[in-house]
């Protein structure tokens, strides 16, 4: 089953990532369902499922569905894109393209999905970690260094919310590097955002806001390590 799923996961990876060419995809956003490079498109998950597949015809009527399927949803995709969130549409394409393959999969070669695997002790303390590391802290690091406003901080030139998911992410490095015990990688990410953040700390000559920075770079590596450490503590009693 894991086999199947992965012939027919790589033909879809290459079809829609490795062999389409971005005039491909602006030639089907101009003329949507008239664009010859949407049908072409529909041929390249064809040939590679063909190929991946040695060429076992037996699969030919799992092969028809899935292209089919595919241009019904690109097309539906295609005349949404001037109505709705383009970077929303792009994920829930994907979504459905996956769900096709899992049903195409499940009627080749029936599986079960052991659903109470999600409710398990160990799951759950995962959710919660994960949790912890992202909402609940960014809030307490809202929270804790809401009492400085800096100039720095209300600039135009800053993307919007990117000190926000800046934190979220390297927590969540944090995490991970903690539970496949590699400390020293912790080291290295603190290094790179250091050299990352030099040139501003270099330009702005202010003081404040290098004690600001390293207070929250130490408060949010902190709290990840301390969650990290929790979890792995905790795991180990259930």
């Amino acid at each position: 089953m894991i086999l199947l799923f992965t012939k027919f996961l790589i033909a879809h990876i290459i079809g829609d990532f490795v062999l389409q060419p971005n005039s491909w995809v602006k030639d089907k956003k101009d003329k949507k369902h008239k664009s010859k490079y949407l049908y072409v498109h529909g041929l390249v998950h064809f040939a590679a499922l063909l190929v991946l597949f040695q060429f076992n015809w037996s699969f030919l009527p799992y092969f028809i569905i899935i292209v089919i399927s595919h241009l019904v949803i690109d097309i539906i995709k295609i005349n949404l894109e001037a109505k709705a969130n383009t970077r929303w549409l792009f994920f829930v394409d994907q979504i459905l393209h996956i769900l096709i393959i899992g049903a195409v999969v499940y009627f080749k070669a029936p599986y079960s999905l052991d659903i109470e695997k999600l409710y398990s002790k160990e799951a759950l303390l995962l959710l919660l970690a994960l949790l912890l590391i992202t909402s609940v802290s960014s809030i307490i690091m809202k929270m804790l260094m809401g009492k400085w406003s800096l100039e720095e901080d209300n600039s135009e030139d800053s993307l919007e919310s990117a000190g926000k998911y800046i934190g979220i992410l390297e927590r969540l490095f944090v995490f991970s590097f903690i539970l496949l015990n590699q400390w020293s990688a912790i080291g290295l990410l603190i290094a790179a955002k250091s050299v990352f953040r030099f040139g501003d700390l270099s330009r702005a000559k202010d003081r404040k806001l290098t004690e600001y920075m390293l207070i929250g770079t130490l408060i949010s590596f902190g709290m990840a390590i301390f969650i990290g450490l929790l979890y792995k503590y905790v795991i180990t009693l259930v």
